[in-house]
């Protein structure tokens, strides 16, 4: 059976964009995965120093071609010049900061204990360190064509960690993943390693077949719950089981206590509208669930009304969110309370902003607090934060929680903050969930269904984690060792020798 080739669309139109990037067939994908198993002990193999150039390398060619990849993704995608220009800058500082750490070298975790035959049982000399996995397969996300796609933070991390990596593209940018991969492509080339160390499939078959291919070590997955579970079904269904790290669906409830609510009702309202409609609601951080008081539900709705609305990715994401609204709509519980603006044409959608009791909620609460991708949110009105416990302790996963608070408030910030913890990845004070920095401290990640691992991260230094496993050297002579764990240390990285954490 042929597979169809990967139609580009205009979403602010619905019409097709340049010709169809072709499927990749399965003897390819099978070529391609064995050509990434081959390269993994050359770019495992290289120092640390000289992986961190090779990310800077990339980050400097993407930033060079700028121009012409953020034309192309305004096209395909309808996310505007000036976040298309944020977002590619975020993809090549990921990209310098994981060369940042491989100078560090902490993540490595390098760990000495010295022999000691006098203990029992006796230690020999042991030296322990993460050392990568091998060949990574990263399914690009529609919502951050550059950020979380083909050079984003699940390759960059990838390749510090000394794992080659095959992308599968998203159906909702292939053009931009084809520009943006031959950026990746010509680097790696220009920089003497192999062609295995990166490359590029299309098709949602191509992409079922890296998951199951012998050669892929590891997935990572930013995307739909639906797809994810299935993909990570596959990954652990393996005859040999690999980790599957998937980002999947988020609701980040928001509360906003009632001294915040009395004193900043504007700005705060103008701050939710912001955060929901930004990038047209496409964020997996998007505010969809706030519980408020009744005192500030106009000036939610003020705001909401305002505010601008614009062209979703897809056709399918357009319609799934219509779905959803008309289903909120038609439930006797749910109150439509303003309706933003759109433009006219192409796949184009507006803000919404529902309101329910925090009792109606808490009777419906499986259905009401399913995630809806798009500007749409549901105000959960409340009286006393004492009543938002049991509710806000039974959602699922999220990536993050917020709360507002005044000075009064804290108390109430305090006791919320510990039920949240168990549910968010990230808590947010005063401020709201959409924008993720890229930092040391960054985790983003949650509680299923927010992603299949808890313990893992998707932006930040520590998403290099997830690529790399420990191995001990027992008893291996010292010219034997990996440099990271040589007695004199040459790279003068951190590490803890017997028990004590420093540079020696």
């Amino acid at each position: 059976m042929t597979v169809q080739g990967v139609q580009g669309y205009n979403p602010r139109t619905g019409g097709t964009y340049r010709e169809p990037v072709p499927a990749t067939p399965p003897a390819e994908v099978d070529r391609l995965a064995l050509a990434a198993a081959e390269a993994f002990p050359v770019l495992s193999g290289l120092a640390l120093a000289k992986r961190a150039e090779l990310l800077e390398l990339i980050a400097d060619a993407l930033d060079a071609k700028s121009g012409t990849l953020i034309e192309i993704a305004d096209t395909e995608t309808a996310l505007g010049v000036p976040r298309l220009t944020v977002e590619l800058k975020r993809t090549t500082n990921q990209l310098r900061l994981f060369g940042e750490v491989l100078r560090e070298g902490s993540y490595t975790e390098a760990t000495i204990d010295s022999p000691n035959p006098d203990i029992i049982p006796p230690r020999p000399n042991l030296r322990r360190m993460l050392q990568p996995l091998g060949p990574v397969a990263v399914f690009s996300a529609s919502n951050f064509p550059f950020a979380f796609s083909v050079a984003g933070g699940d390759t960059a991390s990838a390749l510090a960690a000394g794992c080659p990596v095959l992308v599968k593209s998203h159906s909702a940018h292939p053009n931009t993943s084809v520009a943006t991969a031959a950026v990746l492509i010509e680097t790696i080339a220009a920089a003497g390693l192999p062609a295995g160390v990166f490359n590029i499939v299309y098709s949602t078959p191509a992409g079922s077949q890296l998951v199951k291919h012998h050669a892929i070590k590891a997935v990572g997955f930013t995307g739909s719950t639906g797809g994810g579970r299935a993909l990570f079904d596959l990954a652990v269904g393996r005859p040999d089981p690999i980790p599957f790290y998937g980002e999947l669906g988020s609701v980040n409830p928001t509360v906003i206590l009632p001294g915040a609510a009395a004193a900043q009702a504007e700005e705060l309202a103008t701050g939710f509208a912001a955060s929901l409609t930004m990038g047209v609601g496409q964020f997996c951080t998007n505010p969809g669930l706030m519980f408020v008081p009744e005192s500030i539900v106009d000036a939610l709705g003020k705001a909401v009304g305002g505010a601008n609305g614009g062209a979703m990715l897809t056709a399918r994401m357009r319609d799934s969110y219509e779905s959803t609204v008309d289903g909120l709509s038609a439930r006797d519980a749910v109150e439509l309370v303003a309706v933003g603006e759109a433009p006219e044409g192409g796949w184009t959608v507006a803000p919404r902003l529902y309101r329910t009791t925090v009792a109606n909620f808490a009777a419906d609460q499986a259905k009401l607090s399913e995630e809806c991708f798009g500007p749409a949110a549901i105000a959960v009105t409340y009286s006393d934060p004492a009543e938002l416990l049991p509710v806000l302790a039974k959602l699922e996963g999220t990536l993050t929680a917020t709360v507002h608070a005044a000075e009064e408030d804290h108390d109430a910030a305090g006791t919320l903050s510990a039920v949240l913890a168990r549910i968010a990845g990230r808590l947010v004070f005063n401020a709201w969930p959409t924008g993720v920095a890229v930092s040391w401290a960054q985790h983003h990640g949650g509680p299923w269904p927010a992603t299949t691992s808890a313990l893992h991260t998707s932006v930040g230094a520590t998403a290099i984690r997830r690529w790399i496993a420990p191995v001990t050297f027992q008893s291996w002579p010292d010219a034997l060792l990996p440099v990271e764990l040589q007695d004199a240390n040459p790279l003068g990285i951190p590490r803890r020798r017997d028990g004590v954490l420093g540079t020696h």
